[in-house]
């Protein structure tokens, strides 16, 4: 997996995050935001989204499982048929600042759907990212109804 941290691992990384998404959102607005993590998803990312638009979900399903293990989120990747879906039950990022006493925004959220949405952009799937609650979330990769194996 290309994208695997291993050293010393400092959550207040979080913070910083969630203060730079509220930042940009306020300053420039959604737009901004959304090009932002597009580029993330395509430039950052980009073999996590190559991989996604040759039709291999894979190595995103990698880096959930490896990131939310790494963090101590409280999680479940489960298949369904077609589907792959990640179930957040503790959501790290939002652990961690309430754990500082800072309350989590739900931009801190938006960052998720968008580069979900980034993600999927230009492949055969769809990835939806349900925000459950405080910390809780339901992100589903699957393929394009129109979209043949």
């Amino acid at each position: 997996m290309r994208y695997k941290d291993t050293g010393m691992l400092h959550s207040d990384f979080h913070i910083s995050t969630d203060a730079a998404i509220k930042f940009v959102l306020g300053r420039y607005g959604e737009d901004m935001l959304k090009e932002l993590f597009r580029r993330t998803a395509h430039l950052v990312y980009k073999d996590i989204h190559v991989s996604l638009m040759s039709g291999n979900p894979e190595p995103l399903v990698e880096h959930w499982d490896y990131y939310f293990k790494r963090e101590g989120g409280e999680f479940e990747i489960i298949r369904n048929g077609d589907e792959i879906i990640l179930e957040v039950k503790t959501c790290p990022a939002v652990k961690h600042l309430i754990s500082r006493h800072i309350k989590p925004e739900p931009c801190l959220c938006l960052q998720t759907s968008l580069l979900n949405e980034a993600f999927a952009e230009g492949t055969p799937f769809e990835i939806t990212t349900e925000i459950l609650g405080t910390g809780v979330c339901r992100q589903v990769i699957r393929r394009k109804c129109n979209d043949s194996k």
